[in-house]
């Protein structure tokens, strides 16, 4: 018998959902998600995902060897001393570093889920890697869009689209927020970031003038990882 595929649209309806023994599936595109994976790829020791701005602070002050990083509503939050693009974060800097990273809408999610089997993080920077861990640890999934301050948003969506698409011969679907993802992503035609011009997230960080992390974090398969939650802790697999 398959396991069940579902597809949350926002952390508001999280609660709808039954994540014990799952395998859930953070996906924040721009640009938690994206970040996270950059910088675990590149070399950093873990990755250490917090609600809060205050609680960022005062971890990076207690941990050696420490990056304290993150934003709200797209920019740099006060406090901090990184933010939140991939760009921030290359090989050079930071190899064998913690990054201590809270975001808006992406680290919020992640700590609301509850009973897991496993949380890791997708975005399409690790698709593949994503789709095969899923497709080889049989069990339940959940892809958790974070969208943006509970709202829908496309580009979460579009990503859970392209990874339900890849699984629907390996899982059962019969949830409309997955059938809708996976139209969602054929009608893209593999043109992502084109696709998501006119969406309202896209418009907002290219007015900060994000394009080249745009252009980053739809991108298919550059890093070939699986940031996995274990304790507090994110690593990579």
């Amino acid at each position: 018998m398959k396991h069940k595929l579902e597809v949350c649209l926002s952390p508001a309806l999280l609660h709808l959902y039954d994540t014990t023994d799952c395998n859930v599936v953070i996906i924040d595109i721009f640009r938690a998600t994206s970040t996270i994976t950059t910088a675990l790829h590149n070399g950093a020791a873990c990755v250490i995902p917090v609600a809060s701005v205050e609680e960022c602070i005062a971890i990076g002050n207690q941990t050696p060897n420490s990056i304290t990083a993150g934003e709200r509503d797209g920019k740099v939050a006060p406090g901090l001393s990184y933010g939140n693009s991939p760009f921030e974060y290359p090989a050079d800097f930071i190899q064998g570093k913690t990054l201590v990273l809270t975001t808006t809408n992406g680290t919020k999610l992640l700590h609301m889920v509850k009973g897991a089997a496993n949380i890791i993080i997708g975005s399409f920077l690790n698709l593949d890697a994503i789709v095969d861990f899923l497709k080889n640890d049989d069990k339940p999934v959940v892809l958790g869009c974070a969208a943006w301050k509970d709202r829908f948003n496309l580009e979460d969506t579009l990503f859970a689209g392209a990874v339900a698409s890849a699984l629907q011969q390996d899982f059962a679907i019969n949830c409309d927020s997955a059938r809708a993802a996976i139209h969602l992503h054929d009608a893209s035609n593999g043109a992502y970031l084109s696709f998501l011009k006119n969406s309202s997230h896209y418009n907002r960080l290219s007015g900060y003038g994000l394009i080249k992390d745009l252009e980053y974090c739809t991108s298919k398969n550059l890093h070939p990882i699986v940031p996995i939650l274990r304790g507090n802790q994110l690593v990579g697999l």
